[in-house]
């Protein structure tokens, strides 16, 4: 599947179904309300371009619509990852870890996870 063009509320919505889905339109708002000022014709607008972009779907149960994302989260972010490291990186991710560092936003956790990701690629590729 493609990379979806996804704005940053649709994201919000999509966000929600990924912790809990099905889920209908009412739980969506309700829960998006939470910690949005968004009105319910707003989020059921977001809903209805998520399945238009075929990356959510919904199945009719009496008179609610239960909705479901159709991408996981973890290939959404892969596809994400690699277009964002393609457009401001050129496909290199050593200037995007450099930039974390220079910038002393790594903590030791993350430095020892990057060498664990390492050699675990060091192994599976000799």
């Amino acid at each position: 599947m493609s990379k979806p063009d996804i704005s940053n509320a649709e994201f919000d919505v999509l966000d929600v179904l990924w912790e809990r889905n099905p889920a209908s339109a009412s739980d969506v708002v309700q829960t998006l309300s939470s910690h949005k000022e968004w009105h319910e014709k707003t989020i059921k607008t977001l809903l209805g371009r998520l399945v238009k972009k075929g990356v959510i779907g919904f199945e009719k149960q009496q008179r609610q619509y239960l909705y479901y994302p159709l991408i996981a989260r973890e290939d959404y972010a892969a596809q994400e990852t690699e277009s964002f490291v393609g457009k401001l990186f050129k496909g290199k991710i050593t200037p995007l870890v450099a930039g974390f560092a220079t910038q002393k936003t790594l903590s030791k956790d993350d430095v020892n996870e990057l060498k664990a990701l390492i050699a675990q690629w060091e192994e599976d590729n000799d």
